[in-house]
C-alpha cells in the first residue's frame, strides 16, 4: 500500500496540470485589444457629498467591474483637484478633493482628459495641483498642462505590444486666458486647428493607434454643431483612429468617416444631474473598442444615473437607449445588443 501511495504522489507531481495565465489574457486572445471610454466625471457637488457620505468607491460600485477589465479604461475629468485656489467667477465652478481620485483606482480607471470649461475654475495653481495629484495617484493625464506642449502630449499605454495613444483637447474654454501657452499654463484648445492636427499628425507617427477625446459642441443639444463634423474629419485626415466627444452632457450621434469611427458625445457619466437639460443628462453610456489583426469594433453599453452614480440597466432601458441613439446617429447602425457599424 505505501508503495502504491508513493507511486500515485510521484504520478500527480510529474504529470503537467492545465496551464494557468493571469489577468486579461486568462479570456482575451493575445492580439486583442479592449478600449472602454465614459463621459464626464464630476467629483464635486451633489456627487461629491455621496462620496462624503458612502466613500470614495461610490459613484464607480456599480460599473467598476466592467471598467477593470478594459486593457484601457479613460474618461473625461470635469473638475480641477486641489485645496487651493479661488473659485472663477462663472455660473458653476467646481473643485474636488484629492482623495476622491481613489475612486477612479478603483474603478480601473488609467487616464482622463483635462481639457475641458471647468479644469481651471479655481485658476492656474488648482489645475497645476491636479497633474501633480494624478501623477502620484498614477492616474495618466492629457489636454492640460504648465505650458502648451506638455497640454498637447497624449497620455499614452503599450498593451500587448502596441501603442495606444489619448489626446484630449477643447474648444469649450473660458476665455484665452484659459489656453495653454508657450511658457504660460492652460488647456490644450482646439479653437483652431494647430497646434491640434500637427499634435495628432506627431501621435499617428509615434504611436500604434491615436484617440483624440474632444471637449466641443453646445449643452444640452442632440447634434453635433456643423464646425464640429468638419473638424472631425480633418482630425482623421491627420490619423486619428477614434473621435470621442464630451461636454454637451447628453448623448449625441455616431458617424464614420473612412471607416473611423466618430462619438460626439459619451454625455455624462459621475455627474450631479442637471436642471437645466432634464431627464436627457441622466443617460449615458460606455465606448467599448476592440482592436484585432482585422480591425477596430465598436460597441455601446448603455448606461444610466441614479444619485450621481452610472448604473447598467435592463433590456427594456437599453432597448430605448440604443433606438435613440439610432435616431440621433448619421451613417451608423447600433444593433440591438450595442455593437456599432457603419451603414454600407
Amino acid at each position: 500500500m505505501r508503495r502504491a501511495a508513493i507511486l500515485i504522489l510521484l504520478i500527480f507531481l510529474l504529470v503537467p496540470g492545465p496551464a494557468v495565465s493571469g489577468g486579461a489574457s486568462k479570456t482575451q486572445p493575445p492580439d486583442r485589444i479592449t478600449l472602454t471610454f465614459a463621459g464626464d466625471i464630476l467629483l464635486d457637488g451633489f456627487v461629491g457629498e455621496q462620496i462624503a457620505r458612502y466613500g470614495v468607491n461610490f459613484p464607480f460600485a456599480k460599473v467598476a467591474p466592467v471598467l477593470q477589465k478594459a486593457d484601457l479604461a479613460f474618461a473625461n475629468l470635469e473638475t480641477p483637484v486641489s485645496v487651493r485656489g479661488k473659485p472663477a467667477e462663472k455660473t458653476f465652478a467646481f473643485r474636488s478633493k484629492p482623495e476622491t481620485l481613489g475612486g477612479l483606482i478603483f474603478a480601473g480607471i488609467d487616464g482622463v482628459s483635462l481639457a475641458n470649461n471647468h479644469i481651471l475654475d479655481y485658476g492656474q495653481d488648482a489645475m497645476l495641483d491636479t497633474l501633480v495629484h494624478l501623477d502620484k495617484y498614477k492616474i495618466g493625464h492629457t489636454g492640460a498642462g504648465s505650458n502648451i506642449g506638455q497640454a498637447f502630449k497624449p497620455y499614452v499605454k503599450t498593451v500587448k505590444g502596441k501603442r495606444i495613444a489619448v489626446l484630449g483637447a477643447s474648444r469649450v474654454l473660458s476665455g484665452p486666458s484659459w489656453h495653454a501657452g508657450k511658457d504660460t499654463p492652460g488647456a490644450a484648445s482646439a479653437y483652431t486647428a494647430e497646434p491640434l492636427l500637427s499634435a495628432i499628425k506627431k501621435s499617428a507617427k509615434d504611436n500604434d493607434y491615436t484617440v483624440v477625446y474632444l471637449h466641443w459642441n453646445e449643452e444640452f443639444k442632440d447634434y453635433p454643431e456643423k464646425y464640429a463634423r468638419t473638424l472631425a474629419k480633418q482630425m482623421i485626415d491627420s490619423g486619428a483612429d477614434i473621435i470621442l466627444g464630451a461636454h454637451s452632457h447628453c448623448l449625441m450621434g455616431i458617424e464614420y468617416y473612412k471607416h473611423k469611427p466618430i462619438y460626439y458625445s459619451l454625455g455624462n457619466f459621475v455627474f450631479n444631474k442637471s436642471t437645466r437639460g432634464g431627464e436627457k443628462t441622466v443617460h449615458s453610456m460606455l465606448a467599448d473598442f476592440t482592436i484585432t489583426k482585422s480591425g477596430i469594433a465598436s460597441k455601446i453599453t448603455p448606461v444610466k444615473i441614479i444619485g450621481g452614480q452610472p448604473n447598467f440597466m435592463g433590456a427594456a432601458y437599453n432597448k430605448e437607449a440604443i433606438q435613440k441613439l439610432n435616431q440621433l446617429s448619421f451613417n451608423a447602425r447600433i444593433a440591438s445588443d450595442g455593437t456599432v457599424s457603419e451603414k454600407q
